[in-house]
């Protein structure tokens, strides 16, 4: 399972934290080296100015081997030399044996000198035992440029190593300390920096989901910063969209007028055709009504006429009519469609093909159906030459039903196939035939369908139309009314 990442508000003090730590780590480091090499030299003054002055004293004494005078030496060096604070002083002959020591004790006199392991092993001038809080440091003697003798003496430096400990927890907890608040603080700053952004986000993510609002007045940061002229760039972005979308949908709804009036042209010779044999039934009736077989004949003239009349003022107000109820897509939309499409196709002597499979009410939204398919073959129609045969195909599927245009036309354009095969692609205002087909791509994504483009067997443009099927079906009452 993938883990979500870090927001920002938090990488930047996490971040600012490590670089705290990384740099507290090396600032101590050289603090402490600086600190230890201090006290190291510090160390090596005092030892060396306490073994000089008492090698001066010692070297008369240590020359004849008085034991007494060189323990009182050592005695008396305690009380003087209190800064260096000698723990152990041992004077050694050139033989290697003890001549005097502080703690006669643990070193006889005449006894030879075993010196301390911590001693023997620091080989330095000055050898120091942290853990013993303890430093060994030794003096040879010399009396014209020959040895005599060795001081050997421990000195105390616990105080020393009680001042590094106090510096270490000192660095630590002013770092940590430091550490903590210049996260907190890069949080704050972070976090403050950043809200511009988190409200242009869910602004872009509401666009995104169809919901485009502008952002408020009081959402929007100071006056000439980058951000102020980030969010009204961005609300004129919606702006200029909401304009196009709404200026989309009006020449949407031009366009369907449009076409209404390009068919009442047509629709209106089918009507004036009846109309003038009606006028001659009447005349007929008027003359001769008392004869009842011309009574019957014109009689039927009459029905016949009005019932086509009615026909085609049905098919019209079916399709440019909005529904108060949805109803399925059936049979008499396509028959309705055909009459629709009638006067243009014979206004450009083009032969209408068509082949549908459809018997009974189809589960899909008739209205948003019946407008595309009528889209389509006006589409079809005005791509085909004169003369030319428009073939349209109707069927249904396991889970969907099918609508298939061909047309003997030039082919579709690169930007119609463009904008049938993406969901999110403007109106085409200005382009012939454009907000047709923008029209079947909406109402195929409503839907759920798809619309997909390929190439006739004349070579013109093939557009098949697919629309799933509805689960739970929909109205019959208006296809019953419609039929």
């Amino acid at each position: 399972m993938r883990r979500e990442p870090l927001p920002i508000t938090l990488k930047v003090p996490l971040f600012v934290a490590l670089l705290m730590l990384v740099l507290s780590a090396v600032v101590s480091e050289r603090v402490l080296s600086r600190l230890v090499a201090t006290q190291e030299e510090h160390l090596r003054n005092l030892s060396a100015a306490y073994l000089d002055g008492l090698s001066s004293s010692l070297v008369p004494h240590v020359l004849r081997e008085d034991v007494w005078e060189v323990f009182d030496t050592l005695d008396r060096s305690l009380d003087l030399y209190e800064t260096a604070r000698p723990v152990e002083t041992v004077v050694v002959s050139r033989t290697g044996h003890v001549i005097a020591a502080t703690d006669p004790v643990r070193h006889p006199a005449l006894e030879p000198f075993a010196a301390t392991a911590e001693a023997e092993s620091s080989g330095a001038p000055v050898g120091i035992d942290e853990a013993g809080g303890r430093a060994f440091v030794r003096r040879i003697l010399h009396y014209q440029g020959a040895e005599i003798g060795t001081v050997h003496a421990v000195l105390d430096i616990r105080n020393l190593l009680a001042e590094r400990t106090d510096v270490v927890i000192t660095l630590v907890a002013t770092n940590g300390a430091l550490t903590l608040v210049m996260a907190f603080a890069g949080y704050l700053v972070v976090r403050r920096m950043v809200a511009p952004v988190r409200t242009l986000t869910e602004h872009l993510t509401a666009g995104a989901d169809g919901r485009a609002a502008p952002i408020a007045e009081r959402e929007m940061p100071a006056q000439g910063t980058e951000a102020r002229r980030l969010f009204e760039a961005y609300n004129r972005l919606v702006e200029a969209e909401r304009e196009r979308t709404a200026l989309a949908l009006r020449l949407a709804e031009e366009e369907r007028l449009a076409s209404l009036g390009r068919l009442a042209s047509g629709m209106a010779h089918e009507i004036n055709n009846p109309l003038g044999g009606l006028f001659n039934a009447l005349h007929t009736l008027r003359r001769h009504g008392h004869v009842a077989p011309v009574r019957n004949s014109a009689i039927g003239l009459l029905e016949r006429g009005l019932s086509g009349i009615r026909t085609v003022v049905a098919a019209a107000l079916q399709t440019y009519r909005p529904e108060r109820t949805p109803r399925s897509f059936g049979p008499a939309d396509v028959e309705d469609v055909k009459v629709l499409v009638t006067p243009e196709a014979r206004r450009r002597r083009l032969v209408v093909d068509w082949r549908s499979t459809i018997v009974d009410a189809v589960p899909v939204p008739s209205h948003p159906v019946r407008q595309a398919l009528l889209n389509l073959v006006l589409n079809a129609c005005a791509a085909s030459p004169e003369g030319g045969v428009v073939a349209v195909s109707l069927f249904v599927e396991d889970t969907s039903i099918g609508i298939t245009v061909d047309d003997g036309g030039p082919g579709l354009p690169d930007w119609a196939a463009t904008l049938l095969g993406d969901p999110d692609a403007p109106a085409p205002i200005g382009r012939a035939g454009g907000l047709g087909l923008w029209m079947v791509r909406r109402a195929a994504t409503e839907l759920g369908g798809t619309v997909a483009c390929g190439t006739s067997a004349a070579g013109g443009a093939s557009l098949t139309l697919r629309v799933p099927l509805a689960a739970d079906g929909l109205g019959e009452e208006a296809a019953d009314a419609a039929a």
